[in-house]
């Protein structure tokens, strides 16, 4: 199973006569993952290791990488296959920044409101990432969004947030 990896990105199509792949890297910092050995790719939802011959940068977020034991031949049975790491490979955040599945579980507080409820899970669009709050009456969503995070306390962890006026009342002054 997939639960102890993060996903890294993705084989997008083949690149040259060597066997090569075009690996798209999803982070905000790409640059920390130009240096690994070895992979895993998902194969039939089980993360099966890769072995890293050569890697080449070819934009911030492109990686020209040539595995181990994938040749020309059969490199495009590859393509569009999702790549992960274990989960301790992250690397280590600042302060107040987290990744998503660390904070489930985690108690928000809003600055206006006081504690909202539990962090059930974090639901990912294309464009907006969304807390999903359990509170006592009903599910509040409320978008993750530097600007309303005030704190995260790891340790004790709690989130603390500062949210647009109205936006929690939709959920919990409803009749």
């Amino acid at each position: 199973m997939l639960n102890d990896y993060f996903y890294l990105g993705k084989i997008t199509k083949l690149f040259g006569l060597k066997g090569e792949l075009m690996v798209y890297v999803d982070s905000d910092e790409p640059e920390k993952y130009h240096h690994l050995e070895l992979v895993f790719f998902e194969i039939e939802e089980e993360p099966i290791p890769f072995f890293i011959e050569s890697m080449k940068i070819k934009s911030a977020n492109q990686l020209i990488v040539k595995f181990e034991d994938i040749d020309l031949a059969s490199a495009s049975k590859y393509i569009n296959t999702s790549l992960f790491l274990p989960i301790n490979m992250l690397p280590l955040l600042d302060d107040n920044k987290f990744y998503f599945h660390e904070v489930k579980g985690f108690t928000i507080i809003d600055s206006n409101y006081g504690t909202l409820g539990i962090c059930k899970d974090i639901l990912e669009y294309p464009h907006q990432a969304i807390f999903q709050i359990k509170h006592i009456k009903g599910e509040i969503l409320v978008p993750v969004v530097d600007q309303y995070i005030r704190k995260v306390d790891k340790k004790n962890k709690t989130i603390e947030i500062e949210t647009p006026i109205g936006l929690i009342d939709i959920y919990i002054n409803q009749p």
